[in-house]
């Protein structure tokens, strides 16, 4: 190994994944590293409490000292690099038209610029020691130049390219030399899997900012200005509500709050933030500010008892009695996602629901799951709602499309399964079809507690939904004006949502000024359930078995499961299977 290559002591303010790349480099074993996750953020440019680009960055504090940095992206092509530092890049240019050769020659043609790189690369093994140039290449947008895909349906530049890249990685002349590669993208999932499964070359995350991250960041941005002149909040306030957030989003709220002259209130913040948070997951993640708390939840007691519980642990710092995670599952209709957004806000933190991630492109369905699982890591503690969970995350032995459900189902298995994240992700996935899930994300240690919602049954609780969705219709409802439905326990919050819409209808045309017991009768009257019978005894006995704790099935389901037995039920949902496949 060089000698100059022995490792000096990493200073206490490089980032995390800085001071990994430091180590990995100096022990000799690696000379080419993957940098993705929040690669377009602010970085702190040294102990100074200067933030700029990461290609600024890497040229001044981890290659500061070397001899030559090169940089290549499409659009710019190849040139010498050297951050912030003019005279220094002047030494450079002239230094890499000796070595390397004519740069403007490969300004925009990467065939000609890997071709002069793997020149160098190997004229500066053969030089003698005296003669070797300390070298890093800095590969920005890496995955246009080496992009995902079997390697077989890659065109010939691009698997030269990534042979190439290969090549260097696995030297063992490169890795005794002075010389690094360091490939810039957003997506890992975006690049090459034969550069990113290589164990010649090492993937390190740019995670999104921590609280110490924004706090430091916050009073940069700031500069020395009154801050409290154009903020509702204090710096540390701020720096506290804006996790998931990036330095570069962080900046714009605070210049917008000074330059705009739109106070940053609360009202303005949970805008922001909403606005920040589902952009920078590019529209795949849907942030909602929740409005109730399980008090606006009709019934399910055992359930209500449970995830207040849960709640209250969590809001004493108690996170490692918690579950990973909830499967809500029921017929239709029975209040799935409004018992989700209602737990969170009962513990007071913000929730967000799963968009439709999957692209048909190769490799852009696991980047999109790439960024979005890295913002919610930064974003704890925060509830994640997958509705149709069964459909959205796939599983592990789906085929027919190259493998990408399969892997999908592998990183979401995997991020519920981390429990360094036990109290910070709360995933809960909602399905009516809870015997399609596979059972990987169903086991404790993932979605552990398995929590069954039937329509009402009871003659109080068909009575409390009718004045809820009345109340939600802005229509004044009284409990005993509420006739015994002749469908109950048939009837989901959406079919009573919509009876008392239409009696409200036939109440305000008579020129009543609510919902009129008389309107009542006349809907539930005329009312015609679906016709779904067997779909929905199918969906009620998947959630009978799938429950977890006794106390969550109401009594008179617990009446049939003592009745019947679990093996009876199994073989009527298994004959329902069968009846409804056939059809």
């Amino acid at each position: 190994m060089d000698a100059s290559r022995q490792q000096t002591r990493t200073p206490a303010w490089l980032p995390a994944w800085a001071a990994q790349l430091s180590e990995m480099y100096f022990s000799g074993t690696t000379s080419m590293f993957i940098l993705h996750g929040a690669v377009q953020d602010f970085v702190r440019q040294g102990d100074s409490g200067v933030y700029g680009a990461l290609s600024d960055f890497l040229a001044e504090q981890i290659f500061g000292r070397w001899d030559l940095i090169l940089h290549y992206d499409l659009a710019r092509g190849l040139r010498a690099f050297a951050g912030r530092d003019g005279a220094r890049l002047k030494d450079m240019v002239a230094l890499a038209n000796r070595r390397v050769g004519d740069l403007s020659a490969a300004r925009k043609d990467p065939a000609t610029a890997f071709a002069l790189l793997d020149r160098f690369v190997q004229n500066n093994i053969m030089a003698a020691d005296s003669e070797r140039l300390s070298a890093a290449l800095l590969l920005d947008h890496a995955s246009f130049l080496a992009p995902a895909g079997d390697a077989g349906r890659l065109n010939l530049n691009a698997a030269t390219y990534v042979v190439t890249l290969l090549n260097w990685a696995s030297s063992l002349h490169v890795k005794r030399l002075n010389m690094a590669f360091v490939l810039i993208d957003e997506k890992q999932a975006a690049l090459s899997e034969r550069l990113s499964a290589s164990p010649h070359v090492a993937s390190l995350e740019i995670t999104l900012p921590a609280l110490g991250d924004r706090e430091r960041f916050l009073e940069f941005a700031i500069g020395g200005r009154d801050f409290a002149s154009a903020s509702d909040y204090s710096p540390a306030e701020l720096a506290r509500l804006t996790a998931g957030i990036s330095l570069v989003d962080l900046n714009v709220m605070v210049q917008s709050a000074f330059e705009t002259g739109r106070r940053l209130d609360a009202g303005r913040m949970r805008a922001l933030k909403k606005q920040l948070i589902e952009r920078q997951c590019q529209g795949l993640l849907e942030f909602v500010q929740p409005k109730w708390t399980l008090d606006a939840v009709v019934g399910h007691e055992p359930v209500k008892q449970r995830l207040r519980g849960d709640a209250a642990l969590l809001r004493k710092g108690q996170s490692g009695l918690l579950p990973m995670g909830y499967l809500v599952c029921g017929p239709v209709g029975t209040g799935k996602t409004y018992l989700a957004q209602c737990m969170a806000g009962e513990i007071g933190i913000p929730c967000v629901t799963l968009r439709n991630f999957r692209s048909k492109y190769v490799g852009e369905t696991e980047g999109n799951l790439e960024r979005v699982l890295s913002v919610l890591r930064a974003m704890g503690p925060v509830v994640v709602v997958i509705d149709e969970a069964d459909a959205a995350l796939g599983n592990r032995g789906q085929e027919g499309d190259s493998g990408t459900s399969s892997r999908v189902f592998s990183m979401i298995a995997a991020q519920m399964g981390d429990t360094r994240y036990r109290g910070q992700i709360l995933w809960m996935l909602l399905t009516c079809r809870p015997d399609l899930l596979p059972i990987d994300l169903k086991r404790q240690g993932r979605a552990e507690v398995h929590i069954p919602l039937f329509y009402p049954a009871e003659a109080r609780e068909v009575r409390q939904m009718f004045v809820a969705m009345a109340r939600k219709l802005g229509a004044d409802l009284a409990p005993d004006d509420v006739p015994d439905p002749p469908q109950r326990g048939m009837l989901s919050g959406a079919d009573i949502e919509g009876i008392v819409g239409r009696a409200l209808r036939i109440s305000l045309l008579n020129g009543e000024g609510g919902v009129t017991r008389q309107a009542l009768e006349s809907v539930l009257g005329d009312f015609l359930p679906s016709t779904e019978s067997a779909e929905k005894e199918l969906q009620e006995i998947a959630a009978i078995l799938e429950c977890t704790d006794r106390q969550f099935l109401p009594a008179e389901v617990r009446a049939r499961v003592d009745r019947e037995g679990r093996a009876a039920l199994q073989d009527r949902y298994n004959r329902l299977r069968r009846l409804i496949e056939l059809r």
